[in-house]
């Protein structure tokens, strides 16, 4: 599968409580149950305004699919294609 970036833009989203996490959450892990094994949700990183999700899909149009099934807006899906950590300034 291929990693991708999604940004959602959520107006107020950085502001929300620990429950309401937890029941974005679960909307996203039913969504993700009708899709598997297609699409798996690795990470996110919620700001302000923004969430950026990291995926694992075969394509984008499965992120898409998610969107649609969650509620939950892919404003712009990014393909990465390297990934860069600390462990690669070891790598021969």
């Amino acid at each position: 599968m291929k990693r991708y970036v999604i940004e959602r833009i959520i107006p107020g989203i950085g502001s929300k409580s620990p429950e309401e996490y937890r029941e974005a959450a679960q909307v996203s892990n039913e969504a993700l149950a009708k899709l598997a094994p297609r699409v798996q949700w690795v990470h996110s990183y919620f700001a302000d305004d923004m969430t950026y999700c990291v995926y694992l899909a075969e394509d984008p149009e499965d992120i898409r699919r998610h969107a649609e099934l969650s509620g939950f807006p892919a404003s712009k899906i990014t393909l990465i294609k390297v990934v860069v950590d600390p462990a690669t300034a070891e790598a021969a």
